[in-house]
C-alpha cells in the first residue's frame, strides 16, 4: 500500500516504538488492503468497458482531493508552506501523476495483481533514489532483500514464459509493455517518496496528500481535454468499474486521515502491502485472471519481502 506509507513516512519516523496492534487495528489495516486491491480490480472493468487511464485517473485524483481537502477544513489544519516547499509539492504533484498514469496503464494490460507486483518493486527505486541524491547508502535489510523481492518477481512474472508454455519471446511480447509502465511507475513513485521525506516530510500528510492529489486531478484533466475530452464507459459496468475504483480509493483515504491515527498504528502501515494478494483473489473470482502455483509463489515472496522491510526496526 505505497500510497499510505508515503502519507505517513513523517510520522513514522518520529515514533521510536511501533505499538502493538489490537484486533481492530489488524482488521482496519487489512480492510484498506482490500479497498485498494479493489480498486485497482475495479479499473480494470472500468478500462473493458472504454474508460481510459487519464479519465480514470482524473476522476480517482479529484474525488480524493475533494475528501482529503474537507478534513484539512474540519480538522483546522495549517496551509502554511515555504516557498521551497511549495516548488517540491509541484514536482511531487507531477510524479504521481505520471506514477498514477503509468500503474493504471500497466493494470490495463496485465494481469492485475502481476502489475501491483512489479510496482512493489518500489523500495529499491526508493533506496536507488536516495543514493543518488542525497548520498544516502542503503540499509543492510534493503541490501539483502534486493536479491529476494527480484527472484520473487521473476517467478511471479514468469520471465522465462515457462508457465504460460509460450517461451520467453512470445511471452515478453504480450507481458513487455505492462511491465514497462510498473516499473516506471514504481521508479517514479520511489523518487516521489525520497523527495516527500527530506523536502517536504515536516507538512503535515493531509495536506501533502490534498496538493498532490489536487495536482494530479488538474494535470489529468488538463491532459483529457487536450485529447478531446473524457473517455466515458460504453457499457453499465464500466460505470460500476468507474464509480467503484473512485469511491474505494476516496474511502481508503478517509480512513486512513480519521481511523489510522486514533488506532495508533501508523508505524505499522506496511501490512497493507499484502494489496496484491487481495487483488490476485479478486481477480480470479471477478475477472478469471488466473497464474500459475510457481507464479503464486513468486508474488508471496515479493510481497512477504516488502512487509519485512516495511516493519522492520529502525
Amino acid at each position: 500500500m505505497p500510497e499510505f506509507t508515503a502519507c505517513t513516512r513523517h510520522n513514522r519516523s518520529m515514533t521510536s516504538e511501533r505499538k502493538a496492534l489490537t484486533g481492530t487495528a489488524f482488521a482496519t489495516l487489512l480492510l484498506l488492503a482490500l479497498m485498494m486491491g479493489g480498486n485497482h480490480v475495479a479499473a480494470r472493468f472500468a478500462f473493458n468497458s472504454g474508460v481510459d487511464v487519464v479519465t480514470a485517473v482524473s476522476c480517482r485524483s479529484a474525488v480524493t482531493a475533494l475528501v482529503v481537502g474537507v478534513l484539512l477544513w474540519q480538522q483546522k489544519v495549517s496551509w502554511v508552506t515555504t516557498a521551497r516547499q511549495k516548488k517540491f509539492l509541484l514536482l511531487i504533484g507531477v510524479l504521481i501523476a505520471v506514477q498514477s498514469v503509468c500503474l493504471y496503464s500497466a493494470v490495463a494490460c496485465l494481469p492485475v495483481a502481476l502489475a501491483l507486483l512489479a510496482f512493489n518493486t518500489y523500495p529499491l527505486s526508493t533506496a536507488l533514489w536516495a543514493r543518488i541524491l542525497y548520498g544516502h547508502r542503503a540499509e543492510r535489510a534493503v541490501l539483502l532483500a534486493m536479491p529476494l523481492m527480484l527472484f520473487g518477481l521473476a517467478l511471479a512474472l514468469d520471465v522465462l514464459g515457462a508457465a504460460s508454455g509460450l517461451g520467453a519471446a512470445a511471452h515478453w511480447s504480450q507481458i513487455g509493455a505492462g511491465i514497462a509502465y510498473a516499473l516506471a511507475a514504481s521508479a517514479t513513485f520511489g523518487l516521489a517518496m525520497v523527495l516527500t521525506q527530506h523536502e517536504v516530510g515536516s507538512l503535515d500528510g493531509r495536506l501533502r496528500t490534498f496538493s498532490t492529489m489536487g495536482l494530479v486531478a488538474v494535470f489529468a484533466m488538463s491532459v483529457a481535454m487536450s485529447q478531446g475530452g473524457f473517455h466515458l464507459p460504453t457499457a453499465p459496468t464500466g460505470w460500476w468499474g468507474l464509480g467503484m475504483l473512485t469511491f474505494l480509493y476516496g474511502t481508503a483515504f478517509s480512513i486512513m486521515f480519521t481511523v489510522l491515527p486514533r488506532l495508533g498504528v501508523v508505524g505499522n502501515s506496511a501490512i497493507m502491502n499484502v494489496e496484491p494478494v487481495f487483488a490476485l483473489v479478486l481477480a480470479w473470482a471477478l475477472l478469471d485472471q488466473a497464474i500459475a502455483p510457481i507464479q503464486v509463489a513468486g508474488a508471496l515472496l515479493v510481497v512477504a519481502t516488502v512487509m519485512v522491510l516495511g516493519l522492520r526496526k529502525r
